[in-house]
C-alpha cells in the first residue's frame, strides 16, 4: 500500500504534467494574462496535495471545474477613464497586415486595405448578443489600425455566430473574452498587426483592448473590461462600451464560468452563452 508520502509525490508529479501541457495549449491561444495565476497554482498544489492524503481510489479522475458564484462576485461600479495618448498621431496613418501562414483564417475573410487610414473619430458599433445587446465606441485616436481591422471584419461578418470563448471572473482581472470563430481561444483572421500601445495605459471597467499571443500578434481577438484589469501596457485599447452593454457583461459574469482555462490563463467558457447574432455600425 503506498505512504502518504508516495501519494503526495505522485500527486505531484500529475500536477506538474498537467501544468506543462496547460502551459503548451496556452501558448497556441491568444490570452490575456492573469497576475493571480502564481497564486492559484499554489492553491492547487495544496489541493492536491490534501486529496493524496485522504488516500482517494480515484487518484486520476478529472478535477471538476469551478465556477464564480455570484454571492461571491464583487463586481464594482466606477468606470475607468477612457486613456488618451499623451501625443497624438499623425493623421492619416498607414497599417500593415501580413498575413500569418502558420495561423490561417478560422473564417473566410479578406484583410482590411492599411493606405490612409484616419486617426481622429469615434464609431460606434453594437455587438447584437443572445445575451443582449453590447454597445460599444470605438475611438480611432486610440489605436486607428485596430479600429480598422475591426470594422473590416464585422462588415464581412466575421463575428457574427462566433461565441466568446472565456469569461474572467478573478479579482485582478474581470474580462469577457471574444472574437475567435473556433471558440477555442485559438482562432484568428489569418493576418496580424502591430500593436498599438503607449506606457501610460492603464485597464478598468468599461475599456476594450486587443487579445493577443505576445508583442504584435493582434488579430480578431478582443476583450471587454466590466472590472479591475491588473495588466501591463501591453494590449490595445481601442474603444469603450456602454453602460447598458457592461449591464449584459455583468449579468454574464454573475452567471459563472465552466473553469476550462484555469489555471492558466484563468477563467472558463461563460455559463451564459454570449454568441454574436449581428455587428452593426453606426
Amino acid at each position: 500500500m503506498a505512504t502518504n508520502q508516495q501519494r503526495r509525490e505522485a500527486a505531484k508529479r500529475k500536477l506538474e504534467r498537467q501544468m506543462a501541457r496547460r502551459a503548451e495549449q496556452a501558448k497556441r491561444r491568444k490570452i490575456v494574462g492573469v497576475g493571480a495565476t502564481v497564486g492559484a497554482v499554489v492553491v492547487v498544489a495544496g489541493l492536491v496535495v490534501f486529496f493524496a492524503t485522504r488516500g482517494s481510489d480515484n487518484g486520476d479522475a478529472a478535477a471538476s471545474p469551478t465556477t464564480a458564484p455570484s454571492s461571491e462576485l464583487n463586481i464594482p461600479a466606477q468606470r475607468a477613464a477612457v486613456p488618451q495618448r499623451p501625443t497624438p498621431l499623425a493623421n492619416p496613418v498607414q497599417c500593415q497586415y501580413p498575413a500569418t501562414p502558420s495561423e490561417p483564417a478560422a473564417k473566410p475573410n479578406n484583410p482590411p486595405q492599411g493606405k490612409d487610414i484616419p486617426s481622429t473619430g469615434t464609431v460606434n458599433v453594437t455587438l447584437k448578443t443572445t445575451a443582449g445587446d453590447i454597445p460599444l465606441t470605438l475611438d480611432r485616436a486610440l489605436a486607428p489600425c485596430t479600429v480598422n481591422s475591426f470594422l473590416s471584419l464585422a462588415q464581412q461578418g466575421y463575428y457574427t455566430d462566433t461565441s466568446c470563448a472565456r469569461l474572467g471572473t478573478d479579482t485582478s482581472l474581470m474580462m469577457l473574452q471574444c472574437g475567435d470563430p473556433t471558440g477555442t481561444g485559438s482562432g484568428g483572421p489569418g493576418y496580424s498587426f502591430a500593436d498599438e500601445t503607449f506606457p501610460e495605459l492603464t485597464y478598468g471597467r468599461g475599456l476594450l483592448a486587443m487579445a493577443n499571443a505576445g508583442p504584435n500578434t493582434n488579430g480578431s481577438q478582443f476583450f471587454m473590461v466590466y472590472g479591475p484589469a491588473e495588466l501591463s501596457p501591453d494590449y490595445t485599447v481601442f474603444g469603450s462600451i456602454s453602460d447598458a452593454g457592461l449591464q449584459v457583461l455583468d449579468k454574464v459574469a454573475r452567471a459563472g464560468h465552466d473553469g476550462s482555462f484555469d489555471p492558466s490563463p484563468g477563467g472558463g467558457k461563460p455559463n451564459m452563452e454570449v454568441k454574436f447574432t449581428a455587428v452593426t455600425i453606426g
